[in-house]
């Protein structure tokens, strides 16, 4: 998937922007843009890709992503059916960090906000009762300016004191993107989940960051906390979960759909992992 740079120009002269999106299917597009973005899926289902996370996605799901960090909806196979009458709706919020002005977030009252900010660098996830949040947020398409902005401010005063939230992106992951001194990992992300599936060369990757194989190893290691072959894996197993969870392939299909070989090789790894069998993993969130 290659990597784009949205403009969101409808903001340059608003702080924030609204939209209901309804398609036959969300865009195929891996992107990034500078302003955080909290997004309402109201139908569909299909894979989320936040950073180095592959999940899959459902209808009441509620996301707030940071700033600068690539992110993409991909719905099912069935969506994109010529015959296709199903329909994919969501909300999207999209504002910048200081749209209430600069500093007014360093005051001691909004300070949970401020740390909901640098959270959201990794991309956040919200479960359990979302009933109040979702309605604010619905609320906001037919708001005038002014109250879009109070009603924005409420909505990150429940997300920042919500419990149930999941962090998606490991922490290396967020740090490097975040940083333009390491434009050339951001053209090795990208390859990664471009040629998951295949075989990845050590010696491509470090040619992407413009290194010898063992300097993007040491250099891959410290800002991810984990190994180049580590991180692959969890990239790979991270979209078996996904497959595993749809239940339309046999656990034989999902091993070579992933990226292995044989399925010995597979169910190591994913026992390494997710700590389960891919069957067991099955049992368990069947049950749940």
């Amino acid at each position: 998937m290659k990597l784009h740079l949205l403009d969101r120009s409808d903001l340059r002269h608003k702080s924030i922007s609204v939209n209901r999106n309804k398609y036959k299917h969300f865009l195929k597009v891996w992107h990034y843009h500078e302003q955080l973005e909290l997004v309402l899926i109201l139908k569909s289902t299909g894979t989320r890709f936040v950073g180095d996370n592959i999940e899959q996605f459902r209808e009441g799901e509620v996301i707030l992503l940071g700033k600068n960090l690539p992110h993409m909806w991909l719905n099912d196979v069935a969506y994109f059916a010529e015959d296709n009458k199903f329909e994919a709706e969501a909300i999207s919020v999209h504002f910048k960090e200081e749209f209430m002005g600069n500093g007014i977030f360093t005051m001691p009252e909004l300070k949970p906000v401020s740390l909901l900010f640098e959270r959201s660098k990794r991309g956040l996830k919200y479960a359990g009762d979302l009933t109040e949040i979702i309605s604010k947020i619905e609320q906001m398409m037919n708001l005038s300016d002014f109250e879009r902005v109070v009603k924005l401010m409420e909505v990150l005063h429940l997300l920042a004191s919500h419990k149930e939230c999941t962090e998606l992106t490991t922490t290396g992951y967020s740090k490097v993107f975040g940083h333009t001194e390491n434009k050339n990992l951001e053209k090795v992300y990208s390859y990664i989940f471009d040629n998951f599936k295949e075989t990845i060369p050590l010696d491509k990757v470090a040619e992407l960051a413009h290194m010898n194989t063992a300097a993007f190893s040491r250099f891959f290691k410290t800002v991810n906390k984990k190994t180049f072959t580590r991180y692959l894996n969890e990239i790979r197993i991270g979209f078996a979960c996904k497959m595993l969870l749809e239940k339309k392939y046999s656990i034989t299909d999902i091993c070579y759909e992933s990226g292995y070989n044989n399925l010995s090789n597979f169910n190591r790894h994913f026992k390494s992992i997710t700590n389960y069998t891919p069957s067991d993993y099955i049992k368990k969130h069947l049950s749940d």
